[in-house]
């Protein structure tokens, strides 16, 4: 170690002298506490700081110091490098390194350690930024954190919590919310509770990359979920997602986050998410909102109050209401079921789960982001609301060709097609209503004239059941000539020809033989 001119030695003396720190005298002079301590104590034992004694001439100072006791430059921390290097990959912040280190590792170093240690495996970003600062009522920065475990007061139970913040760019006045889950239904319901208590509604809204917001993250062309879509356009917003992994995009929410979870969360015990969310009004109100805020050098709350609320759009008439967002499946009769009520999709779809958006008076049914059909939300429990479409054709000609239609339509194609339809339409007790439906069905497949002369064979027959018309029209016998159909019909099919005795006549001479018994 390089020493000390004689001048700044005597100043450090005269400085203990005076009273001031070794930390102070460092600081002022632009040396390490350390370097002072090594000169204080040779003062001390020279006795140059006995107040009675002056202070040494410049040319009579001897000064002998011992050699200075070398430190270790390795760190606490060497041993985890790979682990600390794996954490620093996956975006971990060096606070909770530290509590990873030490919970998991057995690491009893400091978090000082920690913070050093990393300093040295992360290259100096000497890259100039641009701060953005944005006009009163402008844009809002939303953001989820982790909140620890809070108990659910509905069944007594600790749960993992999660701490929703928007933050207003301007002023930095914020909303902050404990919730559950990050669901879509949450999200939105976060969003409609932080509006509200704005009192209005900041033109943008920048986003991360959540689910419940995102569904596909990209710079050139992100997806927006569409019920967050459907809330963006009624409150009239625009939507910037964040680029993926740029928290530094959104970094006034960030760090409102963080300042959340270090001052309103930090040292705290509530006794359940309600007390939580009590005590962060209370702290939005007057600890946050009433301190002097490091960039703006302006309270929160006057900032907001003075400048910025009379800026934000207004609150729409209504407000937006999502109850529920589910997925479901839809099962073999085209049907999925939301709150025991049934609500129909096209049977593409069966077996598949399809997202369920459960508004106040409709219901929609989403297949990713096309939209499948929308429906009436049901009144009761039980209720089946159907459309007649989403069924397979073969299988919903049942429910669109009841009797009356299909009696109609067999007389159009002639007399002897309604006939044979009236007569199995009133045949009891066997319902033919399937059928008639699909006599209906060949005539559509070989047009009205061959069923009609079908009809009528099978009639001549005794015979017009569906099989047999179907059997007629296949083989092609109903396109024979119309004369040799009308002989048949003119024919009775019980009468003979000739009488028996035109084939044999009987022997008499055999009646009156006797026949002895064995």
């Amino acid at each position: 170690m390089e020493r000390l001119r004689v001048q700044i030695i005597l100043d450090i003396i005269y400085r203990l002298r005076a009273g001031q720190s070794e930390r102070a005298i460092g600081r002022d002079l632009g040396y390490a506490r350390d370097t002072v301590r090594r000169y204080a104590k040779w003062a001390k034992k020279s006795g140059y700081m006995d107040s009675g004694s002056s202070l040494p001439e410049l040319e009579n100072l001897q000064v002998e110091l011992p050699p200075p006791v070398r430190k270790s430059n390795i760190s606490t921390v060497e041993p985890y490098c790979d682990v600390v290097k794996t954490l620093l990959e996956q975006g971990v912040e060096m606070i909770t390194i530290h509590k990873r280190l030490v919970r998991n590792h057995g690491y009893t170093g400091s978090y000082t350690s920690v913070r050093r240690f990393v300093s040295h495996l992360l290259p100096d970003d000497n890259s100039a930024v641009v701060r953005i600062e944005t006009p009163p009522g402008q844009e809002a920065q939303v953001d989820f954190g982790g909140a620890g475990k809070m108990r659910d007061p509905k069944t007594g139970k600790f749960r993992q919590a999660y701490c929703f913040v928007m933050t207003l760019s301007f002023s930095r006045h914020q909303y902050v919310e404990f919730v559950f889950d990050q669901k879509i239904k949450t999200w939105i319901g976060c969003h409609r509770r932080a509006f509200e208590s704005f009192g209005g509604v900041p033109k943008e809204v920048v986003v991360d990359n959540l689910k419940a917001a995102v569904i596909k993250a990209s710079l050139d062309d992100p997806i927006l979920c569409e019920p967050y879509r459907k809330m963006a356009h009624h409150y009239g917003i625009l939507i910037h997602p964040c680029r993926v992994r740029t928290p530094e995009h959104k970094g006034k929410v960030e760090n409102g986050v963080h300042y959340v979870q270090r001052n309103c969360l930090a040292g705290q015990e509530f006794m359940d998410i309600d007390d939580a969310n009590r005590e962060a009004l209370r702290w939005v109100s007057e600890d946050a909102g009433l301190r002097t805020h490091g960039t703006t050098r302006e309270q929160p709350l006057q900032r907001f109050y003075g400048t910025e609320q009379a800026a934000l759009l207004p609150l729409p008439v209504e407000h937006f209401e999502l109850f529920e967002v589910r997925q479901a499946k839809v099962h073999r009769d085209c049907h999925v079921e939301i709150n025991a009520a049934y609500y129909s999709a096209p049977f593409k779809y069966v077996g598949e789960k399809l997202e369920v958006y459960v508004f106040e008076r409709v219901v929609q049914i989403y297949d990713g982001l096309n939209l499948v059909v929308t429906h009436e939300r049901a009144t009761r429990k039980g209720q089946r609301i159907t459309r007649i479409e989403h069924y397979p054709p073969e299988k919903s000609i049942y429910l669109t060709r009841p009797r009356e239609y299909c009696r109609q339509r067999a007389y159009s194609v002639g007399p002897r097609c309604g006939e044979v339809v009236s007569a199995l339409l009133e045949n009891r007790p066997l319902d033919n209503l399937r059928s008639v439906q699909g006599i209906i069905g060949l005539a559509e497949k070989y047009g009205e004239k061959r069923m009609e002369n079908a009809c009528a064979r099978a009639l001549h027959y005794g015979d017009p059941r569906y099989k047999r018309i179907k059997d007629i029209l296949k083989s092609g016998m109903d396109m024979q000539s119309t004369e040799h159909i009308q002989q048949e019909l003119n024919l009775r099919f019980y009468e003979f020809a000739r009488t028996s005795s035109d084939f044999f006549e009987p022997d008499l001479s055999v009646v009156n033989v006797e026949v002895e018994p064995c």
